[in-house]
């Protein structure tokens, strides 16, 4: 009896270990701006979702397209519009990747960690690579994290491409973007 309750809790333990490597943010934020010759596009998400496995690095970040808001309403309905971000058929903006430099994070220690993240975004159905640097700070377990990057040339997502007649300066060729999470 005694050795069925060590393997037991040997086995309970391995489970918690495991569970503590896989952390989940909900709520997160995202910002994107642009800058055109018509004006200045700034949207703001509460609904980023975030996993980060602790062991191995992996990350996966979702943001439903349509939780972007903007100041302008006519802004936000262009913006969901299929010749932008197409949110009815492509419902989600997503981020599949991994901290390349994992070694330099030591998750049980306070502390601020510079990290390199590498993987693809996926925008209205097409996938690419983006790299990015981020900051992950680790205090009493919980670990938040930021990072500002550039998705460079939106067009190739097929992003504010138009129908039968040349771009006029509504869409930048680069779009800014802020993410914060808090994983617990």
């Amino acid at each position: 009896m005694k050795k069925f309750s060590l393997i037991i809790l040997a086995v309970l333990f391995a489970f918690s270990a495991v569970q503590a490597q896989k952390k989940k943010a909900k709520n997160g934020k995202s910002t994107l701006f642009s800058h055109t010759a018509a004006e200045d596009i700034k949207a703001e998400s509460n609904s980023v979702t975030s996993l980060l496995n602790t062991a191995t690095g992996d990350l996966i970040f979702v943001v439903p397209v349509q939780t972007y808001k903007f100041k302008k309403s006519l802004m936000q309905k262009h913006f969901n519009q299929s010749r932008f971000m197409d949110s009815k058929n492509h419902p989600k903006i997503k981020f599949k990747g991994k901290i390349t430099n994992l070694s330099a994070v030591n998750f049980s220690k306070d502390g601020k960690y510079n990290v390199n993240v590498s993987g693809n975004i996926t925008i209205r159905g097409t996938t690419k690579p983006q790299n990015t640097t981020a900051t992950l700070t680790v205090k009493g377990g919980t670990v938040k994290g930021y990072s500002s990057f550039t998705v460079k040339n939106i067009g190739q997502f097929g992003v504010g491409k138009p129908k039968n007649r040349k771009k006029k300066g509504n869409v930048a060729d680069n779009i800014d973007c802020k993410v914060w999470v808090t994983y617990k």
